[in-house]
């Protein structure tokens, strides 16, 4: 798994990707379209247009990453209508992957005063 803690940032790339481009292709997507540097820690990540299979691209010390998710049941919950990069959080990266929305309602503070 993913060691989060040499992290700088996540990113999800919107829309659907063509996974078969490799990693000088997703590298190329983040620097010429969204302006970003490929090589600055971050997780950067791409869904095909099924929804079932993510890829992710990070730069770590002497060369990139190229991790892959395929699901076997259900969808991932993929933003839609976006048209530019979208930071996202490690809460959020978890999610993700888990299957939920990125979306996800707070949960209610509890507010119990004793057990009875």
């Amino acid at each position: 798994m993913i060691d989060l803690s040499t992290i700088n940032k996540i990113y999800i790339i919107p829309g659907s990707t063509d996974l078969r481009i490799g990693i000088d292709g997703y590298a190329s997507i983040i620097q010429v379209i969204f302006k970003n540097n490929p090589f600055d820690g971050s997780l950067y990540m791409f869904c095909n247009k099924q929804h079932n299979k993510l890829k992710i691209l990070h730069f770590e010390d002497s060369g990139f990453w190229l991790y892959y998710k395929r699901i076997e049941t259900g969808t991932i919950k993929w933003p839609k209508d976006e048209n530019d990069i979208k930071q996202i959080n490690f809460k959020q990266f978890r999610w993700l992957l888990e299957g939920l929305k990125i979306d996800q309602k707070a949960l209610k503070k509890c507010e119990a005063t004793g057990i009875i």
